[in-house]
């Protein structure tokens, strides 16, 4: 009570503290303790009245108690009044066992009198109810079906509680009701009938549907009722429990199972295509019959019964067969594709179980794999290496047929800025771009690991490609007049090499999430070096077939014939100008050394003309001297042809000038192209020169 005190006086400190926080709130001391005496007051009226009414419950429960006391001790005064007079009656209950016999008795008859009707009326209840069942009246039918089992279960429940040891009588009842088992097994299949075409009718006639499911309700109550009575009784009437819910839920599996397999129309031999068709039409029927029992057929069964849950895992479970049968067949590489697409994708795709139509009850995210990992893994495997081979006989009939086109009378096709080339870049990438495109609707890593399998097969591709265009260059060696547009058709092949280094470049930017990924980035500068080389070999034929068409000329240069007159220079002019001309359509890099530092080789030739038309034989040295300290590559074969090429120098002069250029250091430049060590100056052609 203390401490209540303490609290109560420090919450009225509070509270007057709050009351009192200005001074102008003085004056209104007065109206502040009028209106807690009222406040006092009214707590203390509402205290008084709660314990009035505690005083008055407690006084009601202390009468009741005390009546409650006296009802007992009547009870049990009772009780032993009534034991007392049951002991004294025990042995009268004895003599009435004859009466308890008799009674039994009675209510047997009671039973068979009741039946009576319906027994003998058997036949025609079993007439009535076949042609019902023929008519389609199943609810009627079924209603004569459960009077004619309840008669025969009465009788034979009554005759298995008078004697349970007479199967004699037991057998002639089953025997008198032996059809009723027929028109059950009729009626069922009656059931069946309907629930395999429940798509359909649930559209037509969903009353017909409705009357499966009560009827099938309907066994099911009494199946259970039988069970319950079964742990009583022990008895069990012939054909119970029907269970026709478990089989009705069967029937409907091997419908799905059956619809699903019933979609594959055509075979690999009458269709390419039937893989696709198979696996469309099955997309299109699960979608729309989904999309029925969603919003048709829960309609017509118990919520209990989860028929669509059920369903959606019937058809779930169908699929993953199917799919696992189609993946053991023997798949071409497109069929694969065609499979794991769906299978990954068009699945749970907006198209198929995404579809709003059929949201929020089925959960894509729930579903479980179609495939289990291990047969995904092994189809993948299995179409990496079918696809390793196809490329490969792919690539290699692309260069058959290119090849066939580097023989032709005609020139190759130019491209709009007027460069020649071939269509085995195109055909090769967009055989490259139709499997990627095709990989990437599967996976990023499958489309990953078919790009690393495209830039592999594209190197070993480049290296059959250099060895057939030098084959190429030897053939026409063997016979220059052909093929006819040898030149073309090589800087055919030259800028083709160009474009497929653009291709791969594109190539990858396209479809590699980054430079790094899987290790692609390795492979690039091994197949630009190929190309570089097929494009320089390229290049050195074309230069090479220039020299052998002007090697007839350029040997009258600087001959007594030539002195005379020759129209050697006219013919190198219009020679170098012709091939110049297919040499202008080369694309760029590959053009250097074809035209774009010609200015650099023209101040060559100059240099080299001053030293011949120098008249003063007294500074041929200090001329020498000077080209050399620009062409520090000059060999003393160049310098003994270039005085060979004056006429006025002797053989000792000439001697002296190389021993003494020899003699003196030279330093090249650092920026310096070598020129002179790619001219060769054969030895027969300095005699000649001589004379």
């Amino acid at each position: 009570m203390k401490e209540t005190d303490r609290e109560a006086v420090a919450t009225a400190v509070q509270r007057v503290a709050g009351m009192l926080q200005r001074p102008d709130q003085l004056d209104k001391v007065e109206q502040y303790r009028r209106r807690e005496a009222r406040k006092k007051a009214s707590v203390e009226a509402r205290l008084k009245a709660a314990i009035q009414s505690q005083l008055d419950g407690v006084r009601t429960g202390l009468s009741q108690l005390h009546n409650a006391l006296n009802d007992v001790k009547d009870v049990q005064q009772s009780l032993a009044d009534v034991s007392k007079d049951w002991r004294q009656s025990i042995n009268t209950i004895e003599s009435l066992k004859d009466v308890k016999d008799a009674v039994v008795r009675h209510s047997q008859l009671a039973a068979a009198v009741e039946n009576l009707k319906n027994i003998f009326s058997v036949p025609e209840i079993v007439r009535e109810t076949q042609d019902l069942i023929e008519q389609g009246a199943l609810l009627q039918a079924h209603r004569k079906l459960m009077d004619l089992e309840c008669s025969r279960d009465g009788l034979m429940y009554e005759q298995y509680r008078m004697d349970s040891g007479n199967t004699r009588d037991m057998t002639l009842i089953h025997s008198y009701f032996g059809s009723t088992q027929g028109l059950s097994d009729e009626l069922a299949k009656q059931l069946w009938m309907v629930l395999q075409r429940s798509l359909v009718t649930v559209r037509r006639d969903p009353t017909l549907l409705v009357s499966v499911v009560r009827i099938i309700e309907r066994e099911e109550k009494i199946d259970r009722r039988i069970l319950d009575r079964k742990k009583q009784t022990s008895f069990v009437p012939p054909g119970r429990p029907k269970n026709w819910k478990e089989k009705m839920f069967a029937i409907l599996d091997r419908t799905v199972t059956t619809r699903i397999e019933g979609t594959q129309a055509d075979t690999r031999e009458s269709d390419k295509m039937w893989l696709v068709r198979h696996l469309e039409i099955i997309r299109k029927y699960v979608l729309d019959d989904l999309i029925v029992a969603k919003n048709l057929m829960v309609q017509c069964f118990p919520p209990h019964y989860e028929i669509f849950r059920n369903l959606l895992s019937m058809y779930h479970q169908a699929l993953s067969t199917r799919m696992q049968e189609l993946a053991a067949e023997d798949l071409e590489a497109n069929e694969i594709v065609s499979l794991l697409t769906w299978v990954l994708n068009t699945y749970t795709s907006a198209e198929m179980m995404g579809n709003a139509e059929l949201a929020p009850e089925v959960d894509v995210s729930t579903l479980e794999p179609l495939l289990s990992a291990d047969v995904v893994s092994e189809l993948l495997n299995t179409y990496m290496s079918t696809l390793t081979s196809n490329i490969i006989a792919w690539l290699r009939k692309a260069l058959e047929t290119d090849k066939k086109d580097w023989v032709k009378e005609t020139e190759p096709e130019a491209d709009q800025d007027g460069y020649y080339q071939t269509t085995l870049p195109a055909i090769v990438f967009q055989m490259f771009e139709q499997n990627l495109q095709v990989a990437a609707q599967i996976s990023e890593d499958l489309k990953t690991k078919v790009l690393v399998l495209c830039l592999q097969q594209m190197n070993s591709f480049l290296s059959r490609y250099k060895e057939e265009a030098q084959s190429y260059k030897e053939e026409h060696l063997r016979d220059r007049q052909h093929p006819h547009c040898y030149v073309q058709y090589m800087i055919a092949v030259i800028n083709n090499c160009q474009t497929f280094k653009e291709s791969i470049v594109s190539l990858k930017r396209k479809y590699l999430r980054s430079e790094t990924e899987e290790g692609v980035s390795l492979t690039q500068p091994s197949m630009d070096g190929i190309l570089d080389t097929i494009a320089q070999e390229g290049c050195s034929s074309l230069l090479e077939e220039v020299f052998l068409d002007l090697e007839q000329h350029l040997s009258e240069l600087m001959t007594r014939k030539w002195l005379l007159g020759s129209n050697a220079v006219d013919i190198i002019c219009v020679t170098v100008e012709d091939y110049f001309s297919d040499f202008a359509k080369i694309k760029k890099p590959y053009k250097k050394g074809f035209g774009e530092d010609a200015d650099g080789h023209c101040d060559t030739i100059v240099a080299i003309a001053e030293v011949i038309k120098l008249t003063d034989p007294s500074l041929l040295y200090l001329e020498v001297s000077t080209l050399v300290s620009k062409y520090p590559d000059i060999r003393d074969e160049h310098i003994g042809a270039l005085l060979a090429m004056r006429g006025d120098t002797s053989r000792d002069l000439k001697q002296t000038i190389i021993e003494t250029l020899e003699q003196g250091p030279t330093q090249a430049n650092p920026n310096y192209v070598p020129i002179f060590k790619e001219i060769m100056v054969p030895s027969l052609n300095v005699a000649k020169l001589l004379k």
